[in-house]
């Protein structure tokens, strides 16, 4: 049975605008740019003010047509004020651009380290050894298939077909693996192993002059591989025939092998990648000084051209269907210029409200360095202060870094818990772990032996 009702509710929903300013304030300095180039090239009603205006561009006149009865009648209706979209006196910078830099910013270049890639160190190891062309491109495919550990998982089959299918190199599996044997003589030892047990032995063979204990090692993990890996010493010692001083000699070389040779490689090849700071602490005569970073920052501002469209329909006596609707499109993207405009206006004003609050709450921090002056502080303490929701304190936070005078810090390390002490006071739990837990005990001297005299 249907029937009907009132009933009231009271529902919190997000605008628009505010979702956008949100998503605005997660996004790091260094990611920005990059947000902002993506809505130009998404909205034509949005320009860089640092992009030259064409020159002798004209508005295109919307063509004029004979009027529409039913036009005429909807006009009262569908029509609009092109004064909120042209003449705003109430905020008119922000209508038109949003200035974002300063001629007293001071500007600093961002270094950035380079570095080989793993592959590319083992394609260089090529040029020691006499190889011809044929062979040379057959070893670079087979480093390519080396996954980030330096394991070679395919199969060698498998990529006899691949090297005919996109090189047009005929090839067999034994040559295939001749090549292989190449490549594992590469540094790091057991690079392009198919395996653990081949990637071990490989570092085993490779040592000069080999010992005793490395030849039992090796001698383990042909024969006794899996009653090694389960930890099965006594049978291993009765098969063998070694002692346990022997057999623990052996083990101590392969746990001193890596059997990940790759990882090794990447951690000391792979390119660094450079921290933009967010925000930016100077420390000048016992005060501390704020500065947003937004030198990466393009000057934004409505397209011209969109705005004289606007205007020439306002001139415009008759308005066609296409016209009505050509207008609309122009209006959606003229609001969404302006309310991306807005919010990124607001995030510098959040950004810097916030981060302000922050220095000053731990302001002997930010001036000393010192973490034993660093003060409790969650982000319901920010909040308070500057009267925003814990969740827009916590995006601000978030994926953020300070340079301060002394370090770039992330500002979530600015964040701890607190801990009462036996006096009452509060400490922050950063400080507690500066100090170690255990202390250390005096050794107790032996008793003399009654039969030492």
């Amino acid at each position: 049975m249907l029937s009907q009702r009132l009933q009231q509710k009271l529902l919190q929903k997000l605008s628009p605008q505010q979702i956008l300013l949100m998503k605005l304030l997660q996004i790091p300095s260094i990611a920005l740019e990059q947000r902002i180039k993506q809505e130009i090239e998404e909205n034509p009603a949005l320009e860089d003010l640092g992009d030259p205006e064409p020159e002798g561009e004209v508005a295109e006149q919307l063509p004029e047509t004979e009027p529409d009865p039913v036009d005429e009648l909807d006009r009262e209706r569908d029509d609009f004020d092109i004064t909120d979209y042209i003449d705003d006196d109430d905020v008119p910078a922000y209508r038109l651009s949003a200035n974002n830099r300063s001629a007293d910013d001071e500007h600093r270049d961002i270094p950035y380290a380079s570095g080989i890639s793993f592959q590319e160190m083992l394609i260089s190891q090529l040029g020691l050894r006499k190889l011809d062309e044929r062979q040379v491109q057959i070893a670079i495919y087979i480093i390519g298939n080396l996954d980030d550990s330096g394991y070679l998982n395919r199969n060698l089959n498998a990529m006899v077909d691949d090297l005919a299918f996109t090189q047009n190199i005929t090839t067999t599996a034994a040559e295939l693996n001749e090549m292989l044997k190449v490549v594992q003589e590469f540094d790091p030892p057991g690079i392009g192993a198919r395996d653990l047990r081949e990637c071990l032995l490989i570092q085993l063979r490779r040592q000069d002059p080999p010992t005793s204990s490395t030849l039992l090692a090796i001698l383990l993990i042909e024969r006794y591989f899996d009653e090694l890996t389960k930890k099965h010493y006594d049978k291993i010692t009765r098969k063998a025939k070694v002692s346990e001083k022997e057999l623990r000699d052996a083990v101590n070389e392969i746990l001193k092998l890596n059997p990940k040779p790759g990882n090794s490689v990447g951690d000391t090849s792979r390119p660094n990648h450079s921290i933009m700071p967010d925000f930016f602490i100077y420390s000048k005569d016992g005060d501390l000084e704020l500065q947003v970073n937004s030198r990466n920052m393009p000057e934004l501002r409505l397209s011209r051209t969109y705005v004289d469209m606007l205007e020439t329909y306002s001139e415009s006596k008759t308005k066609s269907s296409s016209q009505k609707e050509a207008v609309m499109f122009i209006r959606q993207k003229i609001d969404s210029a302006k309310w991306f405009i807005d919010a990124i206006k607001q995030r510098q004003n959040t950004l810097y409200v916030t981060m302000d609050a922050i220095m000053q709450y731990q302001f002997e921090y930010f001036l000393t360095g010192d973490e034993t002056k660093l003060r409790p502080m969650i982000l319901k303490d920010i909040a308070e202060i500057v009267g925003l929701d814990i969740s827009t304190i916590s995006r601000v936070a978030n994926s953020k870094y300070v340079q301060t005078p002394l370090r770039d810090l992330p500002a979530e390390k600015f964040l701890s818990e607190s801990m009462q002490t036996d006096s009452g006071e509060e400490v922050s739990t950063r400080e507690i772990k500066k100090y170690s837990p255990i202390a250390s005990k005096p050794k107790k001297k032996a008793n003399p032996s009654p039969m030492s005299n």
